[in-house]
């Protein structure tokens, strides 16, 4: 069991002593003593902040490059300043947008009081480039990684991951999306207007202490459980929408917390989209469940001079007392107001992208992967340590299993990858598309196909993660090398720092 014990164990003998000491009732408000519901109390008062498209240029070497800047701010919220972080602003950052084939530069300044880094959430790019804990930006250093685009268009993200520091980093304010565009994979019948029919929506919840962001954990081994949900940084939020149908470009931007989106009137919409791209066909649906780090695009029809509220209702955590980590919790999070007359908007296609499935033999390698209390595969994270070494462009099947009593989900770094099985059986149509982060359930099985990346690098890895934030601060991480033939890993020392350029 590793040198501390499994926090459900802990809850455990928790629940059993109430029950001893305070009985029935006393259990009862033990596992109600945290939840929250804003369902139908939430006055939509401000107006939606949308991230702006970040600016660039195209150098003279034909590449488009972005600066970012990371600093300390003071953002409002809707109640007032709150001292935060952000990235080219107070909190969260731009909207970075690139095509296929475009080769990008992303000067990233540290403007903040320690080190950072920058990961780029979904992206296939060599490890050097990646953004993990052994790439760290040194306080007023720039960091400039450069990498050519070649994925599916889809709706990644940016964040930090420094070492132990990933969880505060991000919940301070440090996150932006990063779309991509790709003439192959865009269906231009879906909503693709940005700020007008297609909506990026981060949904993070915090907890706030005055006028400062309060950082006290949960105490239930799940980091910071917050009670307010801010979308793209507002507070009670509404969208005016101009259209028939409206794309929301959805993501779980938070922490710890797992939502499970739907409509106020339990209406259908069309999920188009997972982490990596579009889906082969929409799917109706009339919910979808995201735990940290995942994205979700999805499409709903509006009636003329509507108000329709978007919500966050009591997660299926599969957990035996999910009750404590946010299993019972709801929110509401978004009003959609439609205009009292719409512009027509295209309908749906039936089929969307090609969705080819990795291919899998039974020479196909399997490795098993276990997510415990603060480990993988019974180990904490060793910055030092290489947990499997890859060739270039590899394909595997991982066996995933949950082995704990809490929420876990799995983000690998630098590749997409497809759900086969799900406890022996085919996934459900919301895990057919391509993933770069799953939730996984306590005591269920996830078999996945992955395709690792083809920038073999022996000295930096890629890391392997639960994406509740606590967790991966914790120890809940592991990392590969991808070596080309010949090549043998000579891991580069843990404390390796970038200069400023220029």
């Amino acid at each position: 069991m590793g040198a501390r014990p499994r926090t459900w164990i802990a809850i455990v003998a928790a629940v059993v002593l109430v029950c001893c000491v305070a009985g029935v009732a006393g259990v009862v408000g033990f596992l109600r003593w945290n939840e929250v519901d804003t369902r139908g109390d939430v006055e939509f008062v401000n107006r939606l902040a949308i991230p702006p498209l970040a600016p660039s240029h195209v150098d003279e070497q034909g590449r488009r490059v972005f600066d970012l800047h990371a600093a300390p701010g003071r953002h409002d919220f809707g109640a007032g300043p709150v001292a935060t972080w952000g990235f080219d602003g107070d909190y969260l950052g731009p909207t970075l947008r690139a095509t296929r084939g475009e080769e990008v530069v992303v000067n990233v300044h540290n403007g903040l009081p320690e080190e950072t880094t920058v990961h780029w959430h979904g992206m296939h790019l060599p490890a050097s480039m990646d953004g993990g804990p052994h790439t760290p930006i040194a306080p007023g250093a720039t960091w400039s990684p450069q990498w050519r685009v070649d994925q599916p268009a889809a709706t990644l993200w940016y964040h930090p991951h420094p070492h132990g520091r990933t969880a505060e980093h991000v919940y301070r304010g440090l996150a932006g999306l990063f779309l991509i565009d790709d003439p192959a994979t865009s269906v231009d019948a879906l909503p693709h207007r940005y700020g007008v029919d297609d909506i990026p929506v981060v949904v993070q919840d915090r907890n706030f202490d005055g006028d400062r962001l309060d950082f006290a954990p949960s105490l239930v081994g799940m980091g910071i459980l917050g009670r307010t949900i801010v979308v793209n940084g507002t507070l009670a939020p509404y969208q005016e929408v101009t259209t028939e149908r409206v794309r929301l470009r959805l993501l779980n931007g938070s922490n710890s917390r797992v939502y499970q989106f739907a409509f106020a009137d339990h209406r259908s919409f069309a999920l188009v989209g997972t982490d990596g791209g579009l889906l082969a066909a929409p799917v109706t649906t009339d919910r979808v469940l995201l735990s940290p780090g995942e994205r979700a695009e999805i499409v709903v029809t509006v009636r003329p001079g509507e108000r329709l509220v978007l919500r966050s209702d009591p997660p299926a955590l599969g957990a035996p007392l999910g009750r404590l980590f946010g299993g019972a919790d709801g929110f509401d999070v978004l009003e959609l107001r439609a205009a009292s007359s719409l512009e027509p908007s295209p309908a749906l296609p039936d089929r969307l992208v090609e969705v080819p499935a990795l291919a899998v033999d039974a020479a196909t390698p399997t490795r098993t992967v276990r997510l415990g209390d603060s480990t993988i595969n019974n180990k904490q994270m060793d910055m030092s340590r290489i947990d499997a070494t890859l060739a270039p462009g590899a394909v595997e099947v991982w066996r995933v299993r949950n082995d704990d009593g809490k929420p876990h989900n799995l983000h690998i770094h630098g590749v997409s990858f497809q759900v086969r099985r799900l406890d022996g059986t085919a996934p459900p149509a919301h895990l057919s598309g391509w993933k770069d982060t799953v939730y996984v359930a306590p005591e269920r099985e996830y078999e996945l196909v992955v395709r690792f990346p083809t920038y073999a690098d022996p000295m930096i890895p890629y890391m392997y993660h639960c994406h509740v934030l606590y967790h991966e601060d914790q120890g809940m991480m592991a990392q590969f090398l991808v070596l080309a033939p010949g090549q043998s890993a000579t891991p580069m020392p843990a404390h390796h720092r970038h200069h400023h350029h220029g």
